[in-house]
């Protein structure tokens, strides 16, 4: 469903249950900037109001999951950690050249947030079915869902904003980019890494 063309090592599950605290304190990470994101999106795209209304409420979704993690962190006695370079991301957002139409830069911006989505979605899915804390595996199926719906949602705004033949074979393209970048991650306890 999910379209990665490289799927995570179940081997990754592993490197993150040594280091549990690592693994929620990246995800706390992730859940704001993905807040971030849709805060940006509002801001540099307003006059797409059907994109705005639904930025507004995964604004409220993200945040929601930010305390979800944060709380875990605090009931295990533990503190947020500072934030850490997104190396998945920082690789991930250099496929699609600079500059362009708006429209272009929005579908580009659209593409890079589904499919850091369907990644979060894939991961969570590992979790769910691999840690061996049970509760926390079901956290993270919890979650698993809403990232699909996110994926599938930054996908449709992609194809309803671009031409849907160009944004399909981009989308492709960045697919087969991501799985050159998965070869060389899952070997540390962060959510994209």
């Amino acid at each position: 469903m999910l379209g990665l063309k490289l799927p995570t090592d179940p081997r990754w599950v592993n490197i993150v249950e040594k280091n549990i605290e690592e693994i929620l304190t990246d995800h706390a990470y992730c859940e704001q900037k993905a807040t971030s994101t849709a805060i940006s999106l509002i801001v540099s795209f307003p006059e797409y109001t059907a994109l705005v209304q639904e930025m507004v409420a995964l604004v409220k979704e993200e945040i929601s999951h930010f305390k979800m993690v944060h709380d875990r962190i605090l009931e295990k006695g533990w503190t947020l950690g500072r934030d850490r370079k997104d190396d998945y991301v920082i690789q991930l957002i250099t496929f699609f050249p600079k500059g362009g139409s708006r429209t272009t830069q929005l579908v580009h911006r659209l593409l890079y947030a589904a499919l850091i989505e369907a990644r979060s979605c894939e991961r969570f899915r590992l979790l769910s079915e691999e840690l061996e804390d049970k509760e926390l595996a079901e956290f993270y199926r919890k979650l698993m869902v809403s990232e699909a719906n996110h994926y599938t949602m930054f996908l449709g705004f992609a194809r309803q904003y671009g031409d849907r033949k160009e944004v399909d074979k981009k989308w492709n393209d960045l697919l087969e980019f991501e799985a050159k970048i998965m070869k060389n991650l899952s070997k540390s306890e962060t959510i994209h890494g």
